[in-house]
């Protein structure tokens, strides 16, 4: 009898370790998933915000202040803004304001 109520004790208190384990490990799981898409969401906000600045700096960079011949002023400004929306979307990411941003957010949160 006191073989088995041994036995017994010792399986519940393997079996509760067991469980504990595979919680703590399922819990990890979970965080590092959640990491990783705050990560990816956090990445992605720091890109377009680059890319916003460098847009900013080439509406003001590539402004034409005097022309040499007479230009349709809806069609060249939407064109440049098209323009510099592309560019700008090229460029995010590959100057490096980016990682800064995102590397000091991420050390903040």
């Amino acid at each position: 009898m006191q073989v088995d109520n041994f036995l017994a004790r010792y399986n519940s208190s393997l079996n509760s370790h067991l469980i504990d384990s595979k919680k703590r490990e399922l819990e990890d799981v979970k965080s590092k998933e959640e990491e990783k898409k705050f990560d990816e969401a956090l990445r992605e906000q720091t890109d377009a915000f680059e890319a916003f600045m460098v847009k900013t700096v080439l509406d003001v960079s590539l402004q034409d202040k005097v022309s040499v011949f007479e230009k349709d002023k809806a069609s060249d400004e939407i064109y440049s803004s098209m323009y510099n929306d592309t560019m700008s979307k090229a460029l995010s990411g590959g100057m490096g304001f980016s990682e800064l941003l995102f590397n000091f957010l991420k050390e903040r949160s």
